[in-house]
């Protein structure tokens, strides 16, 4: 396991345990997709830089292949010519080049390594961020809906909505009380699962996400048909 994925998983379970205890974990998940982005322009920088080190290593390589294999053949032409001080000549910055291009090939194939290391790091890191950034909609638009909710609730205990016929009578009023408990108590459960949801969203799988969902279905249609409502 790499450097940078050990600190990753590090940063995800502090992360866990910050929002078991967060009162918004919405601003929570934002800083860490900031911290997340920040990571993945460095790493990018990175890599540009390997690759760019990586093409010149490649270059060194074979311009010295090329060089070595034009001595060889200048050697030959010179041995043919009956010059054997010249063909020598060749054969020595054969040698050198030869030496060089090993060396170059060599350094080469390490920062291929590094090169392709860097690409799965970074894949790792986008899908992270996508994932996360997704589950942080999710969350966001629970948290708005139950903000708009508390702004229903304060409408009602206001005497708006039901106050607004006249002629009310006191059954109406206790039907507005019954109706504002029910929506607290719903506001209560909602926000203690959406904190449960928050410290095991990086960890549940989708099937797991699916279920708990499935479950907050069902004890919600069981709450409106008790209270007289058809699904």
């Amino acid at each position: 396991m790499s450097i940078m994925r050990r600190v990753r998983d590090m940063t995800v379970a502090t992360l866990n345990e910050r929002l078991e205890k967060a009162e918004d974990p919405v601003k929570l998940i934002d800083q860490f997709l900031w911290s997340t982005r920040e990571e993945i322009i460095q790493a990018e920088k990175l890599y540009q830089q390997c690759l760019g080190h990586s093409n010149h290593l490649k270059v060194q390589w074979l311009q010295a292949e090329q060089l070595k294999e034009k001595r060889e053949q200048q050697a030959i032409i010179a041995l043919k010519a009956g010059e054997e001080h010249v063909a020598r000549i060749a054969l020595m910055e054969k040698a050198a080049s030869e030496e060089r291009a090993n060396q170059y090939h060599e350094l080469y194939e390490q920062a291929a390594v590094s090169v392709k290391d860097l690409e799965e790091q970074l894949r790792e890191l986008r899908s992270e961020y996508q994932s996360v950034y997704d589950k942080r909609e999710y969350f966001a638009a629970r948290m708005e809906s139950l903000r708009l909710q508390q702004r229903l609730n304060q409408r009602y205990a206001n005497g708006g909505v039901y106050n607004s016929s006249p002629g009310q009578q006191p059954s109406g009023m206790f039907r507005k009380l019954e109706d504002r408990i029910s929506d607290l108590e719903l506001e209560a459960r909602s926000l203690r699962d959406l904190r449960k949801a928050g410290q095991e969203f990086l960890t549940s799988a989708g099937q797991t996400m699916q279920s708990v969902i499935e479950r907050e279905m069902e004890s919600l249609k069981r709450k409106l048909q008790q209270e007289g409502w058809k699904s």
